[in-house]
């Protein structure tokens, strides 16, 4: 079965960026001059991914507001002559088909993508966590969705994203046990969450990209809930592992961390420097800021 549907859970309060979210969803934060919700709707589409269910709670209706039509400012731009706008507007609309569905209290991750299971059926289906944007790739660059449908096409396991990390930063990622090798992937033994650096199985570390079969839905509701009452994720990829098998895929491109402030500032500034209409401009002034700061300016 090709797999079409993505699930973008964006229920979190994102405390991190209060109190520029006290009352917009962080997901709606401009990174550049988009939403950061735009570039992973963006990723999905270019993996062929046109079914989207993204994953609300209460105060987010402008997640809604902004995959829908704004008959009112199309019409505006269109009377003002600022056509290119106009259709960039309309165009949001238009990448592909929308569900919402909210998560109505703070149960975990787990539970988000488990409110997905009514949705997806008994499709196979793509995770796409919102703090994490994989631009478009460039040059030689893979294409991390893309790799991700191939390596399941051709083995009929669960595949979920993982990218080297150096060893100090395993204590923020779900870490990988890794088994046997394969061409850009190894087979997923085990995976720990946020493990303290003595105790990290591998420095192969979950980068918010998961394709699940729907064999994930009854792991994880049979999956315990852990520390603050939530279900983790990971406990239901690691049953998964054991009764279905898992494979971890090593991606070589850019993920770029938007959920904590410097991450996010760093994100902002490699999004703009791959701008056509920005890059050129913002990386000679960029360069010159970097150099007056050497000269003690």
């Amino acid at each position: 079965m090709g797999v079409r549907k993505a699930v973008i859970p964006a229920a979190g309060l994102g405390t991190r960026f209060l109190p520029a979210t006290k009352s917009q969803p962080k997901e709606m934060l401009p990174v550049v001059d988009r939403p950061g919700i735009q570039y992973v709707v963006e990723e999905a589409v270019r993996g062929g991914l046109d079914d989207i269910l993204v994953v609300t709670s209460r105060g987010k209706s402008t997640l809604e507001d902004h995959f829908d039509r704004s008959l009112e400012l199309e019409h505006h731009l269109e009377r003002t002559g600022k056509t290119e706008l106009m259709e960039e507007v309309r165009r949001i609309a238009e990448l592909a088909n929308f569900h919402y569905v909210r998560q109505k209290e703070p149960l975990g991750f787990g539970h988000a993508v488990l409110l997905g299971k009514e949705h997806v059926g008994a499709s196979p289906f793509v995770v796409m966590v919102g703090d994490e944007i994989v631009p478009e790739p460039r040059g030689d660059e893979p294409a991390l969705v893309d790799r991700m449908v191939a390596l399941y096409e051709e083995h009929n396991k669960s595949v979920i994203a993982v990218q080297e990390v150096d060893p100090e930063d395993a204590p923020s990622y779900g870490i990988i046990n890794p088994g046997n090798e394969g061409e850009g992937f190894v087979e997923l033994k085990g995976m720990v969450e946020k493990p303290a650096r003595e105790d990290a199985p591998s420095n192969l570390a979950s980068r918010g990209r998961y394709l699940f079969t729907p064999a994930i839905f009854d792991a994880i509701e049979r999956t315990s809930t852990g520390v603050g009452g939530e279900i983790q994720l990971t406990d239901a990829i690691r049953l998964l592992a054991q009764e279905e098998g898992v494979i971890a895929y090593v991606h070589t491109g850019p993920i770029l961390d938007v959920g904590k402030k410097l991450d996010y500032l760093r994100a902002t500034v490699e999004l703009a420097l791959r701008r056509d209409d920005l890059g050129e401009d913002f990386g000679r002034w960029l360069h010159d800021r970097v150099a007056s700061i050497g000269d003690g300016s």
